[in-house]
This record gives C-alpha cells, sequence and structure tokens, in this order.
C-alpha cells in the first residue's frame, strides 16, 4: 500500500467532536495561554466583569437599597472565513500518515482499519492548522499582500499598535532600545511593570498576569538569571527550568522567531505584559454555512489532498490592562 485512497468529510456534529473540539478544548487550548472561545454564539463576545465597589450597607428592618450592578465591559470579535488546504504527493502522504500510526504502542501494524487511518490523517491535517492559527492569531495583517501570508485575519500585535497609535490611547506602549546590558530583558520587565496602570496591578494577585515575550527577550532574561551568584541559579543553568517567571508573572515565550524572520512589517522583538482573560482567540465552526473539513485523493495528481472551512478571529478587550514594547 502506497497511497490513501479513502476520502473522509467532517461537517456538523462531527467536525465539532473529531476535529476541532480536541484542539480547542483542554490542554491544547490551554497552551496558547489566552481565552479560547470555541463556538460561541453569534456575535461573539467578549466580556470582563468588574466587581462593584462596597456593597455593604447598615441592616434596617426593612426596604431595598440595592447599589448600582457591577461594570460589564463586552466587545463583539470579528470572525473571519478562512480556508487551509494541504497537498502532498501519494507517496509522501502515506508516509507521514504511516509514521502517525507506528509511533504508537497499541497498534496492530499487520491489521491497520480505516478508523486508525482516518486518526492519523486527522491528527496530522490538525497539527498544521493549530500551529497556522496561532501564529496567525499573534502576526496576521489582513492589509498584507496574500503573498505575504498570515492574512487572514488581523492578529493581536496588529490591533495594539494600531490602537496604540490613536491620540489618548490607553495602551501603556514604548520602544525597545538596542542595548548591551546583559541585564537589558530584566530591566525591561521592570521598566513594563512600573509603568503599569495600577489597574493592571491589582489583577496580579488574581494570578492570570502574563508576559508575552519573544524568544530573543526570553533567552537574554533567562542568560540574566543565570549570572546570579547563587547555588540555585548555577543548578538551574544545569538542568534548565521549568518555566520563567517575573516577580511572580509568568513569562511565555510566544515562539515567533521563524515567522517574524519572514514578516518585516512586524516588530522583530516585543513584548506584552497583560492579563491573560484580556485576550481572545475565536473560532466557530457552528454557525455558518459551508464549514467544512474534507480529505480526500485526487487520482489525475497523485495526491493526497486537505481542505478546512471555518470561522476565526481575536481581539482584545481592554485598552487599559495591555503594555506593549517593541523594537
Amino acid at each position: 500500500m502506497s497511497k490513501i485512497e479513502q476520502a473522509k468529510a467532517y461537517s456538523g456534529q462531527d467536525l465539532d467532536t473529531i476535529f476541532f473540539r480536541p484542539m480547542l478544548a483542554g490542554p491544547d487550548a490551554a497552551a496558547l495561554g489566552i481565552r479560547v472561545m470555541y463556538n460561541m454564539p453569534v456575535p461573539t463576545t467578549l466580556q470582563f466583569w468588574k466587581r462593584a465597589g462596597d456593597i455593604l450597607q447598615k441592616y434596617t428592618t426593612a426596604g431595598w437599597n440595592g447599589g448600582a450592578p457591577a461594570t460589564k465591559y463586552q466587545k463583539s470579535i470579528a470572525l473571519s472565513k478562512v480556508k487551509a488546504e494541504l497537498g502532498y504527493s501519494a507517496e509522501d502522504y502515506f508516509n507521514l500518515v504511516f509514521e502517525q500510526i507506528t509511533g504508537r504502542a497499541d497498534v496492530n501494524m499487520d491489521d491497520l482499519s480505516g478508523t486508525e487511518l482516518e486518526a492519523a490523517e486527522t491528527a496530522l491535517f490538525r497539527e498544521s492548522i493549530t500551529e497556522s492559527i496561532r501564529a496567525t492569531m499573534w502576526l496576521g495583517d489582513t492589509a498584507r499582500a496574500a503573498t505575504g501570508g498570515y492574512n487572514t485575519f488581523d492578529g493581536f500585535i496588529k490591533r495594539i499598535r494600531t490602537d496604540a497609535a490613536e491620540a489618548g490611547s490607553e495602551i501603556k506602549s514604548f520602544a525597545i532600545t538596542s542595548s548591551t546590558d546583559p541585564d537589558a530583558a530584566q530591566t525591561l520587565f521592570k521598566n513594563m511593570w512600573d509603568g503599569a496602570p495600577e489597574v493592571l496591578k491589582e489583577f496580579k494577585t488574581q494570578g492570570n498576569l502574563v508576559i508575552f515575550a519573544t524568544s530573543d527577550i526570553c533567552s537574554s532574561y533567562e542568560e540574566s538569571l543565570d549570572n546570579v551568584v547563587l547555588e540555585s541559579a548555577y543548578l538551574a543553568m544545569q538542568n534548565g527550568r521549568d518555566g520563567l517567571s517575573f516577580r511572580g508573572i509568568p513569562v511565555v515565550d510566544v515562539q515567533l522567531s521563524g515567522y517574524l524572520a519572514q514578516l518585516t512589517d512586524m516588530p522583530q522583538s516585543f513584548a506584552i505584559l497583560t492579563d491573560r482573560r484580556n485576550m481572545a482567540l475565536a473560532v466557530n465552526t457552528a454557525d455558518f454555512p459551508g464549514t467544512e473539513v474534507r480529505m480526500w485523493y485526487n487520482p489525475d495528481q497523485m495526491e493526497n489532498r486537505q481542505r478546512a472551512i471555518f470561522m476565526a478571529g481575536c481581539d482584545y478587550l481592554l485598552p487599559e490592562l495591555v503594555v506593549f514594547a517593541s523594537k
């Protein structure tokens, strides 16, 4: 067997349960580090509730003296219809799918059912879509030429930069200057924290603040930690660190270096201090006609093809919860 000819199509409930939900719910969604809103009612709305002030009152025997309701902030996320397509030569495709199967210990290689092949094909395509969504979520720009890629919907960086450039913007932003200081990344994080609005600092105790940064900034910060003259720092340098943090705030590497080298219209280094709940990715496969996933073999071209059609978009809600630094 050197090709896979069985056509597969997912729509409706199968599209949800078999294909999209496994990558947009649970650990895979948590790995993105932000809110993931999957198949929420349209229009998809990002909401944030602010607790009311002092609601305690002196007790009276009767009557109602209710205060003002809690403040609710909301913003609709614009969804764009997107299409993902991949094509492989029959031989390459079979080898890729076969590798997915041989890596599992519970598979009988002498009796490969259609279910095993289908699961491997689905996993292969799903991984490609997940990474493309993740990259576009950060670096997407609908004004970019089609040949530039990542232009299906506007990502966080495009939206933040556009809003920060407006007069009277509440986004705290500043430029990262070139520096040979070995503690440059640590200084950057301190400046971001010192310049953060008080409302953002107050959210620290809730445990959802995060610093998203490019790989060069994260590497620089880790090197500054290695230079600390402590046994714990020496051991961390030897054994590595499970994760970075600054004053208890996780520092997350967005892992976009390969993409940024190709996208000269994007800042090559950036860091964002915000609340995880303030940023959201929305994907919808239920409320729009034509959404589907299809995999088939084209005998004329001797090529296996995969296609997915769905809606996606991302946005942030409160500008006062964003501190943005870029170079």
